[in-house]
């Protein structure tokens, strides 16, 4: 089986084990029973359609097992390519002193004005530059990053901090200092950081994105750290994994969305299903 094909699989088993945990919740361990919520709501039940609460009943038990589907995917996909991967892995290891000052110093510069002037812009090839001059005393530091990938053959190792497409700012803050923290290390522990987002919501070039609350910390369009939809999946499983992903996606898609409108919700599926795609 080539490594496309294994990769395929491992997406489509990882988003199978999940909507079938759905599916069963939904349809068998905790439907949602009309007279149940008459009883309970007797004026929502009066003034709101039965069919608006029975699509809140799934989408509440549906977006808890899927909270790490992002993170899930991603390993799945890298263990593929590279044969390690390690989701919230500690990383532990010695931080030159000066560093650590220069670290808030950045963030605290990106944060609040100085002197009554404008917020610095992020810069992230500078920063860290600045940042890997001072020296100092080693001090102890340790960092869980989100995704933790080892390449077998290479040895190389990243780290990545994966978030949601719409981050806001403070776990994007968080996620810088992680970055620095850990391409600070001496000796070094990760060949490189990576701040990532699994697809782009505003297009296809990392151009396209406008989600404001991260750009306070990363210029979102120009950093290489900041790895956006195909970058990171092409990053992580090779040239072609992002369209792969989309594909398999989409084709699992059409299939429980079908299920979903007659099996849960009792009705036909309108007749432009297939427009509702990822891209």
């Amino acid at each position: 089986m080539s490594d496309k094909s294994k990769i395929s699989l491992a997406i489509q088993q990882v988003i199978n084990t999940m909507m079938i945990r759905v599916m069963n919740k939904v349809l068998i361990e905790d439907p949602f029973i009309k007279e149940k919520h008459h009883a309970q709501k007797p004026l929502y039940a009066a003034l709101v359609p039965d069919e608006i609460f029975k699509g809140s009943h799934f989408e509440r038990r549906f977006v808890t097992p899927f909270g790490g589907v992002w993170e899930k995917l991603a390993q799945v996909v890298a263990k593929e390519a590279h044969g390690e991967c390690v989701m919230g892995h500690p990383i532990t290891g010695n931080v030159p002193e000066e560093r650590l000052r220069r670290i808030q110093e950045v963030l605290n510069r990106l944060e609040h004005s100085q002197n009554g002037q404008n917020k610095c812009l992020p810069n992230w090839q500078e920063e860290l530059a600045y940042i890997l001059s001072g020296q100092g005393n080693p001090i102890p530091v340790s960092v869980i990053c989100d995704i933790y990938i080892r390449n077998i053959t290479t040895n190389q190792c990243y780290a990545f901090e994966l978030k949601a497409p719409l981050p806001n700012s403070d776990q994007t803050k968080v996620s810088k200092e992680k970055m620095f923290k850990l391409l600070s290390m001496e000796p070094a522990l990760v060949t490189g950081a990576y701040y990532a987002l699994p697809y782009n919501p505003y297009g296809t070039s990392k151009a396209d994105y406008q989600w404001a609350f991260p750009k306070r910390w990363f210029n979102m369009c120009c950093d290489p750290c900041v790895l956006i939809g195909d970058e990171f999946w092409d990053f992580i499983g090779g040239d072609g994994t992002y369209a792969n992903f989309i594909f398999e996606v989409n084709q699992l898609g059409k299939t429980y969305r079908e299920r979903i409108y007659r099996e849960f919700l009792g009705i036909e599926p309108p007749h432009d299903i297939d427009n509702f795609l990822l891209k």
